[in-house]
């Protein structure tokens, strides 16, 4: 996870001084999400020093989760990935004029985005094929085809399918990390890990500003209210 200066506005200590004075014109939904998220942020933030990679991707999806996630009864058709889908699309409607999330995908993180992309540890079809769900053929076939639609639509611009796709691509490496399928600090996943934290260290922060920026949009209770 990059250093961030003092100055940088995405930074922690920036977004948590931010947090403090815009807080009392926040509505009680938006004010709980951004201070759970910032909590888990500036927990990811203080294993840099320790180069825990691991640890850093497993806080900062926890800091997305508490920004974006909702109560979804167990019967709703929308899975977790359709959620945080939805709310990629919120948030690029908001972001339409300062296109600060187009910035982050096509300036800042082109090289850890294609790879992320051709990395076919985080594509959930080859861990079917090893455990035996799938041949080796149809999954080279799947990912062959996912490829191909995330690169046309990194050639066409697509901001918003381009972050769902490697969102989802995170994801999967968020489940391998949190149900025990791989080693802390293992060299098997060091570099889909490595690109996963680089990615997330700056749209969890960018999201957060995002959300503060747009206090009036309606952001919705989280799934789990405080209880005094």
């Amino acid at each position: 996870m990059p250093a961030s200066s003092p100055a940088d506005p995405l930074s922690y200590a920036a977004l948590k001084a931010r947090h403090r004075a815009e807080r009392d014109s926040f509505d009680p939904g938006l004010n709980l999400r951004v201070h759970r998220a910032l909590s888990w942020l500036d927990r990811a933030s203080q294993l840099t020093a320790q180069d825990d990679t691991d640890g850093q991707v497993i806080f900062l999806w926890i800091a997305f989760n508490a920004a974006y996630a909702t109560d979804i009864d167990d019967r709703a058709l929308l899975s977790e990935q359709d959620s945080f889908r939805a709310f990629i699309s919120a948030l690029l409607s908001l972001d339409a004029r300062e296109r600060h999330l187009e910035r982050l995908v096509w300036t800042e993180f082109p090289g850890s985005i294609r790879l992320l992309l051709d990395n076919r540890y985080v594509f959930p079809p080859f861990w079917e094929f090893q455990k035996g769900l799938l041949s080796e053929a149809a999954w080279e076939k799947a990912f062959e085809e996912a490829r191909a639609t995330a690169h046309r639509s990194l050639g066409d611009g697509n901001t918003e399918r381009v972050l769902a796709i490697v969102l989802s691509r995170v994801y999967t490496l968020r489940n391998q990390l949190v149900h025990g399928g791989a080693t802390w600090n293992g060299s098997v996943n060091r570099d889909q890990v490595r690109d996963a934290a680089r990615f997330l260290a700056r749209f969890v922060p960018l999201t957060l500003s995002l959300m503060m920026d747009h206090p009036r949009k309606s952001w919705s209770s989280p799934a789990y209210p405080v209880v005094s």
